[in-house]
Parts: structure tokens; C-alpha cells; sequence
């Protein structure tokens, strides 16, 4: 199926939207300098939010690197936690009664439903490496692990468990980015049943990112394109909470000199670094461009 996306929007709105569990790397500059770029194209507004949700990673300390670097990098945002704005808070860790809110949708719509299982549970019952195993990207979970549909239904908090969205198997979904063009994946294939919500109280990536996208929003989303399998994943939550999607501008990724992308372990190509070592700003823009403008 093909989902249908914002571009009949009026004015633009996209965002940065970097996680405080470390220092920004020349991964990050490329990634949010072509998000700024987009949105002067567009004569747009562009919204710096702190995706600091997951409280034993994300340090009061990185977010204040996050603001300092950025600003120093030269980006410029017109709403984010230091400049205020209509749609905040811009810190997600603020947001947690709204993600609540968005979870009790999907529970009453019985699009999710609790799971013990952990990370480890699933991949040791993959029998095969998964695509992207290097990463933080979960091996696809196992069909004959769902409960009965409408398990859970009766749950007033997300607390104590994990819950997962129960994915359409065989289900092809498409959509087209503005950079990579079309793009198809297969649910129960190329991904399965995936985290809305930890046992720990924090909601997961999927359910937040897209949640505030749609709360702030906002109408082109900008990012790193290992992300893209990830849009498939969104875009049957936006379904099912009955929203329209963004557009999507999947960004280059920049790799190290042995091909991996870069990683916030990285010190030496962190921002921080570079500008110790006496890498000019300006330098450092011209340098992104070069490797992740397309």
C-alpha cells in the first residue's frame, strides 16, 4: 500500500532532532545542516527538539552540548527549548503525558499489546544474523510470540511491560522519499511486531518520534537514511492513529575512513574535537556539504 503524505501542507515546518546520550559528531552537522537547508529552501521554519526520552542514557550535560555545539556550528532554529515557541515543550522528556495519550489510542484501537519478551528473548530465537545486527535495530520478532488479538485491552497504564505494535504480515508498504525515491518494504519480512513502549515506563522511538512530528507539525521529515526501514514502521502508526504522514528527505550517511558510519564513540570527529583541534565553523560546513549534500 502506498500512504499518502503532507504535501498538500501549506508552510513548511521540519526539525533537528538529536539525542543527548553523547557528543555530535560530523554525522550529525551533515544530517542537520541539509534539514536547515531544506527549510530556508522552502521559506520555512525549522524546530530543534532534545529526543532525550530515555532517562539512564541521555545526560542534562550532552543537552547543553547539543545547544552550545549547534550554535556554534552556525545552524540557526526558529523554535526549540531555548527559543520557546507554540508547540512545546521541545524537550521529550517534558512531552510523557501526550506519548501516554497516543499509547491509550493504540491500545483502545487494538493495534498493540504487551509482551514480556525481551530484546535478547528475540534474537536468540532468529536463526540467522538480521540485516543491520551491527546496529541498534532489533531482530524481527517472531509471529508465534503474539497473544490473541485484544490482549491487554483492559490495561490503564503501559507500566511493567514491554508493548509492541502488531504489524499487517505480508503487508508491502511504500512511499516515496524526495532524495532516495520509492522506497517498498514488507512487514513480517524486512521488519515484525515493534516496541511502542518499555516495561521501564519510556516510550519507544516509533511511537515518540512520530507523535511529535504530528503534534509540532511538522511537514518534511529530515534524516540519516539508515532511518529508512524505520519510515515503514512509522508510517503504520500514522495509519492507525488516523494522521497524515510527512514527506521524507533521507540524508547520506558519512562513514569513517574503514566504511562504517559514524557513532557518537567516535570522539575523534565529534564536534567538540574539531573545534579543539581548530576546525573553523565555516570549514566545517563546507566540509559536511561535501560529504552528505545530495
Amino acid at each position: 500500500m502506498t500512504f499518502p503524505s503532507a504535501s498538500a501542507r501549506s508552510g513548511y515546518r521540519g526539525r533537528i532532532a538529536p539525542t543527548p546520550t553523547g557528543y555530535l559528531h560530523m554525522g550529525h552537522a551533515a544530517t542537520f545542516l541539509n534539514a536547515e537547508r531544506r527549510a530556508h529552501e522552502m521559506g520555512g521554519t525549522l524546530i530543534l527538539r532534545i529526543e532525550d526520552l530515555d532517562p539512564q542514557r541521555c545526560k542534562a550535560e550532552f543537552t547543553s552540548a547539543v545547544l552550545e555545539d549547534l550554535s556554534w556550528l552556525g545552524l540557526r532554529w526558529d523554535e526549540g527549548p531555548d527559543a520557546g515557541g507554540a508547540f512545546g515543550p521541545y524537550l521529550q522528556s517534558e512531552r510523557h503525558a501526550w506519548f501516554r495519550e497516543v499509547w491509550a489510542r493504540l491500545l483502545a484501537e487494538g493495534f498493540i499489546y504487551p509482551c514480556q519478551r525481551s530484546r535478547k528473548d528475540v534474537a536468540q530465537a532468529t536463526a540467522a544474523p538480521q540485516e543491520g545486527a551491527d546496529t541498534d535495530e532489533e531482530a524481527i520478532f517472531p509471529a508465534k510470540w503474539r497473544p490473541p488479538p485484544g490482549t491487554g485491552r483492559e490495561a490503564t497504564t503501559p507500566v511493567g511491560v514491554n508493548w509492541r505494535f502488531r504489524v499487517p504480515d505480508g503487508e508491502r508498504i511504500r512511499f516515496v522519499d524526495t532524495r532516495v525515491g520509492e522506497q517498498i518494504f514488507t512487514a513480517g519480512v524486512d521488519f515484525g511486531d515493534f516496541l511502542v513502549w518499555r516495561r521501564d515506563d519510556v516510550p519507544a522511538y516509533e511511537l515518540a518520534v512520530v507523535a511529535d512530528d504530528h503534534a509540532m507539525q511538522i511537514s518534511e521529515v529530515v534524516r540519516g537514511e539508515d532511518l529508512l526501514k524505520s519510515t515503514a514502521r512509522q508510517l503504520l502508526l500514522y495509519r492507525a492513529l488516523g494522521w497524515v504522514a510527512p514527506l521524507w528527505w533521507h540524508s547520506p550517511l558519512v562513514r569513517d575512513s574503514s566504511g562504517r558510519r559514524l557513532a557518537k564513540r567516535d570522539a575523534a570527529l565529534s564536534l567538540r574535537t574539531l573545534r579543539a583541534q581548530g576546525v573553523s565553523a565555516d570549514a566545517l560546513r563546507a566540509r559536511s556539504r561535501s560529504l552528505c549534500l545530495a
